[in-house]
């Protein structure tokens, strides 16, 4: 007996509908001690706690992390490297009721594609840009980036980042706040639990400012990449508490007071 429109209609909803989870907590295939996963992982239980999975759209940049998109049951689409931002505007422009963030890493974000972040901050695009930060292009063999610490050692840069042949690195955080079109810049990490509950504050209050059409809003998130920093998983997340956030500062850097108490 054929189906009717009714019910049609109703399997249609069960065959396009997303997982009631708006984070898979599976296995991923990142390399040991990396800090991507548990961003992710944050940034996908605060889109189930504001029950807005169904109403979101990721655009994903490039990177090693882009892997864990299986992490992230919502809609996606992927940018060419350094261009999410441009591809998050059409999107959110298009469909201004949607919620639409990036997740992008600082290979991509900050060496490709600052001009693509500046610009769009510049006009207030209502978007979150969400940067996962750990200093080195993961993908592509772990050289140096534009936030790599000086003296800091990679792939490409055996001796260290050298101020006088690289220059200085890139505190995205700092320069987005500057901007008219910043409702919202803030800096977190995955380091330890007190730093995680900090950062899923800040992923909270960035998607309030999207929510309360406020402009453009921005959480750079610290992240461990013990392989292409050279070290053992364990030796880390030390080594981001006692040097990398003494650069990299944790904090807020701009808030609208329509959700200072989001979180």
């Amino acid at each position: 007996m054929p189906m009717t429109k009714e019910q049609a209609k109703e399997q249609l909803k069960k065959v396009w509908s997303l997982p009631k989870n708006s984070v898979n907590l599976g296995t991923h295939h990142m390399c040991p001690g990396c800090g991507e996963p548990m961003a992710y992982r944050i940034i996908g239980e605060i889109i189930e706690e504001m029950g807005i999975q169904e109403n979101l759209i990721q655009v994903a940049g490039i990177g090693c992390y882009s892997a864990l998109d299986v992490m992230m049951q919502n809609d996606r689409i992927n940018a060419l490297h350094g261009r999410a931002p441009s591809v998050a505007t059409g999107v959110k422009r298009m469909l201004p009721d949607r919620f639409v963030i990036t997740i992008q890493g600082d290979g991509d974000l900050v060496s490709e594609g600052i001009a693509e972040a500046v610009h769009c901050a510049a006009r207030g695009e209502n978007f979150t840009v969400f940067l996962l930060n750990n200093m080195v292009n993961g993908e592509t063999g772990g050289h140096m980036t534009a936030t790599t610490m000086v003296g800091h050692k990679t792939k490409s840069t055996l001796q260290g980042r050298d101020a006088k042949v690289h220059g200085m690195p890139i505190k995205t955080a700092e320069l987005l706040a500057q901007l008219e079109g910043t409702a919202y810049s803030a800096r977190g990490s995955v380091h330890s639990p007190a730093a995680i509950i900090r950062t899923k504050r800040m992923v909270r209050k960035a998607l309030h400012a999207q929510r309360d059409n406020l402009g453009f809003s921005f959480v750079e998130i610290l992240t461990m990449c013990p392989t292409g920093w050279f070290m053992e998983t364990w030796e880390a997340p030390q080594f981001m508490e006692d040097t990398m956030t003494k650069y990299f500062t944790l904090g807020e850097f701009k808030v609208p007071e329509a959700v200072e108490a989001a979180a």
